[in-house]
């Protein structure tokens, strides 16, 4: 099954920030060109894998129906959800961040 993939407004700021860090504070419109390429390259694949990837196992995202996919080449992930077939990926965090806690 080929999912549609919708990324939320809140999703997209925090993707925008984490190029805008790259940007602005590193320095380097390199590294923020090879997140977003990583990123659409990711989202292309969750076209494909979202319905088979496992529910979190923190309890409170488990019960929203959160599932988590990686990108694919850089310490980012996203956490989305699945509404018939279309993916709604609700929130984009770096693998240091304490994400848990952030979504209700």
């Amino acid at each position: 099954m080929a999912y549609k993939v919708f990324i939320t407004p809140v999703a997209e700021e925090e993707l925008d920030r984490f190029i805008s860090y790259l940007i602005n504070e590193k320095m380097s419109a390199r590294a923020a060109g090879n997140v977003l390429n990583d990123f659409e390259e990711t989202v292309r694949c969750l076209t494909i894998v979202a319905g088979s990837l496992k529910l979190c196992e923190q309890p409170k995202l488990k019960k929203l129906g959160y599932r988590r996919m990686n990108f694919l080449a850089h310490d980012y992930f996203m956490l989305y959800r699945i509404e018939e077939d279309t993916v709604i990926v609700d929130a984009i965090f770096h693998a240091l961040q304490d994400y848990e806690n952030k979504l209700k």
